[in-house]
């Protein structure tokens, strides 16, 4: 199997022989792999309350008196309308404001959290919106859990604990993790693809694959990072290998299913891009909406949150590069997966305010973060963490509660 640097890699310790006369060691009972797997959930789970933590309380504090309230704000904008699919389903076709002109709706929104969202709803008695965010937590701890085993197998475990405390606390807009929303759900899927593969469990990353391009549109970058993994594999091998191959075909199937589905739906093959260009300005442009904006952002006047996305977005695409460098040694299917990510969302037209939203799946860019900080001493590393988790709270919360655009 692949194997990239580890802080942790040791050699194995040779086992003493038995002495003459005595009876050989029985080994422990269970498989050998639970004790990673029971400290990987402990760790998950513990980044995963505290992150929400952070950021509900957050939310609390900068919510103004008289204002929506906690759960109206964790279910506001997209996450409102994933509800709406999810107690009525999707329209019929296409819909129309009061003068005639095409409209967006909720066809371009993918099925698969809606879908979990009702299958919860029914399950537990819940409201849709209560389910909504429950679905999102129970995802965001599972997605996780993911993250860390994969980090770990790449990097080690003190990198990979600092990256899913980068992931689900300090980024900007890393609160919609917990929101009604699909990009914690997305991420646990793209994460358990990643891991899947890395482990060379061919099937399973086929399967989740599939399931991401249920989810959003921007599986094709987890559709890349599986193509990636089975040609690194087979070529290794120097033959041709059936579940590799398997596993590419599952991954291509998502979206494609769903897109056809709107486009019987609506009577058009390109129904689903249709919809999103009239609901959300959203096509592909080859990046010139993006180009646009961060000029605009430098040389006019518009306030600190066009700004502060410009220099973020510039951050990001900085560090991604980064990753290519030959020193950080990334493991090829993740550097596909986070660099499309990366292309896929400053590629379209679509809200700049929306961009941040849209990357917190991608993972890559934290690579270079969570490695110096890994290296860094003990006292350094809480600094910078605590620091950056402060801020991205304090951003995503201000983007929900202060921010009068959609996020």
């Amino acid at each position: 199997m692949h194997q990239t640097l580890s802080e942790t890699a040791r050699p194995p310790k040779a086992a003493p022989a038995p002495q003459r006369g005595s009876s050989p060691a029985v080994p422990a009972a269970g498989p050998r792999w639970r004790p990673g797997w029971t400290r990987a959930a402990g760790v998950a789970l513990g980044v995963y309350a505290g992150a929400a933590a952070l950021h509900l309380f957050a939310l609390v504090l900068l919510d103004k008196p008289g204002g929506p309230g906690l759960m109206d704000r964790l279910v506001a904008w997209d996450g409102g309308l994933y509800v709406s699919i999810a107690e009525d389903g999707y329209p019929k076709g296409f819909t129309y404001g009061p003068d005639g002109e095409l409209t967006g709706n909720t066809l371009a929104f993918f099925p698969l959290y809606p879908l979990l969202v009702r299958a919860v709803a029914a399950t537990t008695g819940m409201g849709a919106a209560t389910a909504a965010v429950v679905t999102a937590h129970l995802c965001c701890a599972s997605a996780l859990f993911a993250v860390l085993r994969l980090m770990t197998r790449l990097y080690g475990s003190r990198t990979a604990t600092i990256t899913v405390i980068l992931l689900a606390a300090a980024q900007p807009m890393a609160v919609v993790f917990f929101m009604g929303y699909s990009e914690a759900l997305f991420l646990a899927l793209a994460a358990a693809t990643l891991l899947a593969a890395h482990r060379q469990a061919w099937i399973s990353a086929g399967i989740s694959a599939l399931l991401s391009g249920l989810t959003r549109p921007a599986a094709l970058a987890v559709v890349l990072a599986v193509a990636v993994a089975a040609v690194l594999h087979m070529k290794r091998e120097a033959r041709p290998a059936a579940r590799p191959l398997i596993a590419v075909a599952l991954a291509c199937l998502g979206t494609p299913a769903y897109l056809l589905w709107v486009g019987n739906r609506l009577g058009r093959l390109d129904g689903w891009f249709v919809v999103q260009e009239a609901g959300w300005g959203t096509a592909w442009d080859n990046g010139a909406a993006t180009l646009d904006f961060l000029a605009t952002a430098a040389l006019e006047e518009g306030g600190w949150v066009p700004v502060s996305t410009a220099l973020l977005l510039i951050a990001l695409t900085v560090a991604t590069a980064m990753t290519w460098q030959r020193r950080q040694v990334t493991w090829p299917p993740l550097l596909v997966y986070g660099t499309a990510m990366l292309v896929i969302t400053l590629g379209q037209s679509n809200f700049y305010h929306s961009k941040l939203r849209l990357l917190i799946p991608t993972l890559l860019f934290l690579v270079p973060a969570a490695r110096a900080l890994a290296r860094a001493n003990r006292r350094t590393a809480i600094t910078v963490l605590t620091g950056a988790t402060l801020f991205g709270c304090w951003y995503g919360a201000h983007m929900v509660t202060v921010w009068r655009y959609a996020i």
